[in-house]
């Protein structure tokens, strides 16, 4: 079993328990995923804290200390390949995902301090979080 942190559009956060991320997606892709407090049928997955329980055998060393390096270069692994870089237009497109001009999906950009108050103001919810450039990235300026 899998939990997910999992909001309505109507902004309720509440917890789903899955057999695997597939079983939610063919759920919720059937509208068989509904808000317990409004029955609103459009709901997304929401970034949380991840705990996954393992059986634990006596014979198994304890976990060693976390290597925060790995961790961090894990994350953002995992954004620059989930998440679509719209670059400039951060912004733009965050509110024609949130005003349902656009499909709503995983973006990763850049905003001004103005454009980041007006998503604020909209009541878009997004993170920041400095990614180093991809070596690609490094070799075009070479």
């Amino acid at each position: 079993m899998i939990v997910f942190d999992l909001e309505c559009s109507n902004g309720h956060i509440f917890e789903g328990w899955f057999e695997s991320l597939e079983s939610f997606e063919k759920q919720n892709s059937e509208e068989l995923v509904s808000c317990p407090y409004c029955n609103d049928i459009r709901v997304r997955k929401v970034m949380s804290p991840i705990a996954v329980k393992k059986s634990h055998s006596v014979d198994k060393a304890p976990p060693g200390p976390i290597d925060y390096q790995r961790l961090a270069k894990e994350v953002v692994g995992y954004i620059q390949a989930n998440f679509e870089d719209v670059g400039p237009k951060f912004s733009a497109e965050a509110l024609k995902m949130h005003y349902g001009v656009s499909e709503k999906k995983n973006i990763r950009g850049s905003a001004t301090s103005e454009e980041e108050k007006t998503l604020k103001e909209e009541g878009i919810d997004f993170f920041k979080i400095n990614l180093p450039e991809k070596d690609e990235d490094k070799d075009k300026e070479n």
